[in-house]
């Protein structure tokens, strides 16, 4: 009788096998990581803008409800607002009474309401085109928006790689009216 018949035959990957599976492997891979990117820095992108046309929402629809003006502005450390254009370093919305202080700054007695901290990761820029200086956005009891220019607003939002096809803007429009715009669109660059 012959020993190895009762013994069932092992089997395995071989080794050209296993080569070629990873092969496979990393071209899907290769293929798939660039388009994850995008997805990724899309999606982040379009959060922030987000984050930001919610609190300006928010701000008009509290200075119609409360009757009196509602102020977002860049601040870095929550408190204060810093008077420059750098909104990437965070905002704040506030109740601005300016009772015996001034529109777009907080004064004594004044309620921060909500505050965004800074985009993480850093890197990416909102700032506001042609030149403009927008350190602030006041709603008055109506709902018309005050960016101190009298005239649409926009802010661009940039990625740290400056790619065109991930900008996006935030128009204000003097009433008001907040619109999220795309590179494709005219003003949005």
């Amino acid at each position: 009788m012959d020993s190895k018949a009762g013994i069932e035959r092992m089997s395995g990957f071989s080794l050209t096998e296993l080569v070629v599976v990873m092969l496979v492997v990393g071209i899907i891979a290769a293929i798939g990581t660039p388009s994850f990117k995008y997805v990724t820095t899309s999606n982040r992108i379009a959060s922030e803008i987000n984050a930001l046309m919610g609190d300006l929402q928010y701000a008009r629809s509290e200075a119609i409800k409360q009757g009196e003006i509602v102020t977002v502005c860049a601040s870095v450390s929550g408190t204060q607002c810093d008077g420059g254009n750098n909104w990437q370093g965070g905002w704040i919305v506030f109740l601005d009474s300016a009772t015996g202080g001034t529109v777009g700054t907080v004064d004594p007695g004044e309620v921060i309401v909500r505050s965004e901290p800074a985009f993480n990761p850093p890197g990416d820029t909102l700032q506001p085109l042609g030149g403009l200086n927008l350190s602030a956005v006041s709603f008055n009891r109506v709902g018309y928006g005050t960016t101190g220019n009298g005239v649409p607003v926009i802010l661009a939002l940039h990625d740290s790689s400056n790619t065109a096809q991930w900008t996006r803007c935030l128009a204000i429009s003097p009433v008001g009216m907040l619109t999220v715009e795309t590179t494709s669109q005219p003003g949005c660059t």
